[in-house]
């Protein structure tokens, strides 16, 4: 069973100062085993130097998840952004699986999900307070991205930098969605709040 299959997931932020990359560990919150890397591994002198400036949000990005084994599984980027962002999602072998294109004007943040052809799938629809984004088909909640789970053990939320990611039992563990829900959720700080 592939690790995208799972429900669940704990998604540890790296830290620091003076960090240019954005890195996040993503672990299975019921063994506390750390299943996926997420890594920013070829930023540019100027992306780096434009990172710690008002520019940040406009930054292009490429990030790689990778399994425990450092199998890569997606690729998820984005050129450079002026107005709104515009991210692909590729594949471990390089096909396009969609992307997100930014709503105009969104309170509190908003990104359509969507396959190659720019079908949408659901939407992502935040709450930048409560730190509270919803994956939503129409009514149908397909997931959920929060800073809280009554199930999780205080001891993993030592920083405010961790979120969880709760797919719906539902979303069937091979379709397409589940992928680009998981790429979106590594968008969110770079893509809305940035």
């Amino acid at each position: 069973m592939s690790v995208l299959a799972k429900n669940l997931f704990l998604v540890k932020e790296h830290v620091g100062m003076f960090k240019s990359a954005n890195n996040y560990d993503i672990y299975d919150p019921d063994t506390g085993e750390m299943i996926m890397e997420c890594r920013e591994n070829t930023l540019g002198f100027f992306t780096k130097l434009l990172r710690f400036s008002d520019y940040k949000r406009m930054t292009p990005f490429n990030v790689e998840i990778s399994d425990a084994q450092g199998n890569l599984l997606l690729t998820v980027s984005r050129g450079v952004s002026i107005f709104l962002s515009d991210v692909k999602v590729h594949d471990g072998e390089g096909k396009l699986l969609g992307g997100f294109k930014q709503k105009f004007f969104s309170i509190g943040g908003k990104f359509d999900v969507q396959d190659p052809s720019g079908k949408t799938l659901c939407n992502l629809k935040g709450n930048w307070t409560g730190w509270d984004f919803r994956f939503l088909a129409g009514e149908r909640q397909l997931a959920q991205v929060s800073k809280e789970w009554a199930g999780l053990g205080k001891e993993m939320f030592t920083s405010a930098d961790n979120y969880v990611l709760n797919i719906a039992d539902d979303v069937a563990t091979e379709a397409p969605v589940r992928k680009l829900i998981m790429a979106a959720v590594m968008c969110i700080d770079m893509v809305l709040k940035e």
